[in-house]
């Protein structure tokens, strides 16, 4: 909770209580995942996700080189659809993101709130001095080890190479993060991410699950190059200075 509140003084205005208050309740509602292994009443569906989450965080650290520190060690039911919503805004006629700046993180390209009311208030906000807005929930984040981050209910429903997947992908981060560049962050945990499942199905003699997941990735790739594409087209056409009718 110290470490909670200190992060938060360095926030400004509501956001500083909106942000220690929601990360407060997930430390509340998080259950350590052994107790609940060991629980006979753990229902069957649950159990065998948290199951493949302790698999996949001891793979990781053997496989990968991981650390074992505090995070994916407990499970926390949110009672919610998304463990956070982020706001990113833009300024009118401009593709680049407005850029928030908070300890540890450092300056990145979204506002995090655990609730959607605030969240939508806050798009609102930017919305009427005149940015283009979005909200989108986000069904997991880290905390970088600083906090015992856990399994959110939010993240169960996936499908098993997803899962495991975040788990990698998320522990990554905790292994090296450089405050105020997200491209490369994410660029080095998505690596270690799609390398970890590799060797996860192969070490399954899962192998021809592989090709599936790749074609998976590959149509994200497609589709983050079309939205490439579409955010060039529009900074060419913004930068020709038009009336603005």
């Amino acid at each position: 909770m110290l470490a909670v509140l200190a992060a938060a003084l360095a926030l400004p205005g509501c956001y500083i209580l909106q942000a220690a208050a929601g990360q407060a309740e997930v430390l509340n509602r998080s259950e350590p995942i052994e107790k609940l292994v060991a629980d006979p009443a753990t229902p069957a569906p649950l159990l065998a996700r948290l199951e493949l989450v302790v698999e996949a965080r001891r793979f990781g650290m053997v496989e990968l080189g991981l650390p074992d520190g505090r995070s994916f060690r407990k499970y926390a039911d949110l009672g919610r659809p998304y463990a956070v919503w982020s706001v990113v805004a833009a300024p009118e006629f401009s593709v680049t993101p407005r850029r928030w700046c908070y300890p540890v993180a450092g300056c990145v390209a979204y506002r995090g709130y655990f609730d959607e009311a605030r969240a939508g208030a806050s798009a609102r906000r930017l919305d009427v001095r005149g940015d283009d807005v979005t909200v989108g929930g986000v069904a997991t984040y880290s905390t970088l080890g600083y906090l015992p981050d856990p399994v959110f209910s939010t993240m169960l429903g996936w499908r098993e190479t997803r899962l495991v997947g975040t788990v990698f992908h998320e522990l990554a981060h905790e292994r090296m993060y450089v405050p105020g560049d997200s491209e490369f962050n994410e660029a080095f945990a998505s690596v270690v991410e799609q390398e970890g499942v590799r060797r996860w199905l192969a070490s399954r003699g899962r192998d021809d699950e592989f090709e599936a997941y790749r074609t998976a990735l590959a149509r994200e790739a497609e589709f983050a190059e079309l939205l490439r594409h579409a955010r060039e087209r529009l900074r060419r056409l913004y930068d020709q200075f038009h009336p603005r009718a």
